[in-house]
């Protein structure tokens, strides 16, 4: 995936092609670089226990697989000029993106399994195994969330599904990501929810040498913060609104959750207190 993603960024330089209003080579650019953030998580997961069962191993490599075939349609796709994703145009496009809807499956489901596994053991202190097992379970959440993409009307011919709701693939969108700055986009869920995988464990990492139940306490607050979170720009996309645009109940449930997260930090903050007071 790195190499890929090297590739990618040489190709940003040296073709000047677009598709649906982006650069065509910025889409296996972001692939990639979300595939290595996904393989370094896994890495370091499935280093976590001492004696592996063989059937963590087989399930990697299925993962690996499956992640390099959904890199090589992508890439092909982009060096045809054709799009990857819901192009149901002709046979082989229809057949290339059923292939990919199978690979998506199969790393879904084998991710799950290796959550599971790591899971239901006691592989790290307590606010970090909290934070790991929050990642792995709201990283499947913003992957199921692709799910939804299949289910949008695209609004064009040839094509199933789309990442935008409200408005056509390929319109106005953000610097970068190019999610839609016109309508809901499905792809601000999705993204949030799978980097969780890095961010939570990332956030114990930071705050370790605190006392064990105050590390708990900020996880398990920003946690629910996080998931609330990916919840609230899913249901706001599927209504069509833009990320910077809001209706009145969008910008409420938001206030909703930052009010719970600032009292979850506080009461953590106020319990240390106590505690060190008890300790002194």
């Amino acid at each position: 995936m790195a190499l890929t993603a090297v590739a990618s960024a040489i190709g940003l330089l040296v073709d000047d092609r677009e598709l649906l209003g982006a650069p065509i080579w910025m889409k296996p650019l972001k692939f990639s670089l979300s595939f290595v953030a996904f393989g370094l998580s896994w890495a370091w997961l499935l280093s976590l226990p001492e004696r592996r069962p063989r059937f963590l191993g087989g399930t990697a490599l299925v993962i690996i697989a499956g992640s390099l075939l959904e890199m090589v349609i992508i890439i092909g796709q982009v060096v045809r000029g054709r799009q990857s994703h819901f192009n149901v145009t002709t046979a082989f496009d229809s057949m290339l993106f059923s292939i990919m809807g199978a690979t998506v499956a199969i790393l879904f489901l084998g991710t799950l399994v290796l959550s599971v596994y790591i899971a239901a053991r006691r592989l790290a202190p307590a606010p970090e195994l909290l934070a790991i097992r929050f990642g792995m379970g709201i990283s499947l959440v913003g992957m199921a969330v692709g799910i939804l993409m299949t289910t949008a009307s695209s609004g064009m011919e040839g094509f199933v599904g789309a990442h935008s709701v409200g408005v056509l693939d390929g319109g106005p969108g953000m610097p970068l990501t190019g999610w839609s700055t016109t309508g809901g986009d499905l792809r601000i869920g999705h993204f949030i929810g799978m980097h969780a995988l890095q961010l939570l464990p990332l956030l114990a990492l930071a705050i370790r040498g605190r006392a064990e139940s105050t590390s708990v306490r900020i996880i398990w607050t920003a946690s629910l913060g996080y998931l609330a979170v990916v919840v609230l720009t899913t249901w706001q996309a599927l209504r069509g609104q833009p990320l910077f645009a809001p209706d009145w109940v969008t910008g409420t449930a938001l206030g909703v959750i930052a009010a719970g997260v600032a009292l979850g930090l506080l009461s953590a903050r106020g319990k240390a207190r106590v505690e060190e007071r008890i300790t002194a």
